[in-house]
């Protein structure tokens, strides 16, 4: 009997603090789309649960937002350690790195991300053009061609991978490539000033 009242009332607790954690999340979405990041924050600290890997990663986006981005930065570290194989809260985590000019993390990340999913287009797209405006062609390259091969006809990825090769030398394969990205956007001026470059 007494394992029955003492089961009673740890679900009770915990369906009591299930709804306080989610009104917190519907309030905090309304606080953001106005615009009331520190308010949103503020939200989901009064029931943060140091073990929620939701609450973590939704503080960090939110202390991003507020402009609070070492505090960004330690949420979504939190959510990483919560959840070590996953990408999404690596990807919130370049937000605040970025924004404080740690370029050098910002690069771990995305080699993380890519340990984890060596196929992921988003995290090879970045990377390729952290490399490509580093001037790291070659690795950009190799980047850009993944995407490319797997979104064949992905304007962004063609045309980052034209000016690759065309930095690289590779002046038939860009020409190519830039004719491609203008199949996607006809008057595409970026393609189309690749071509007169090369022509």
């Amino acid at each position: 009997m007494i394992i029955f009242i003492a089961a009673g009332i740890f679900y009770q607790t915990c369906a009591q603090s299930f709804d306080k954690q989610r009104a917190a999340f519907r309030t905090s979405y309304t606080q953001e789309n106005s615009g009331d990041y520190k308010a949103a924050v503020n939200s989901l600290k009064s029931v943060y649960d140091d073990s929620s890997y939701e609450m973590n990663l939704r503080l960090g986006w939110m202390s991003f937002k507020s402009g609070d981005f070492k505090e960004s930065e330690a949420y979504y570290r939190k959510a990483i350690t919560l959840r070590p194989y996953g990408i999404e809260a690596r990807f919130g985590l370049v937000f605040p790195l970025s924004s404080m000019g740690n370029w050098t993390l910002v690069n771990s990340i995305y080699e993380e991300i890519l340990t984890i999913d060596a196929h992921n287009s988003l995290a090879n797209f970045r990377y390729g053009l952290l490399a490509y405006n580093k001037e790291e062609y070659s690795k950009a390259d190799k980047l850009f061609t993944k995407v490319v091969n797997l979104y064949p006809f992905d304007y962004d990825s063609l045309i980052m991978l034209a000016w690759t090769r065309f930095k690289l030398g590779k002046s038939l394969e860009a020409k190519a490539l830039f004719q491609k990205a203008l199949l996607y956007s006809p008057d595409d001026s970026s393609a189309l000033e690749g071509l007169s470059l090369i022509r």
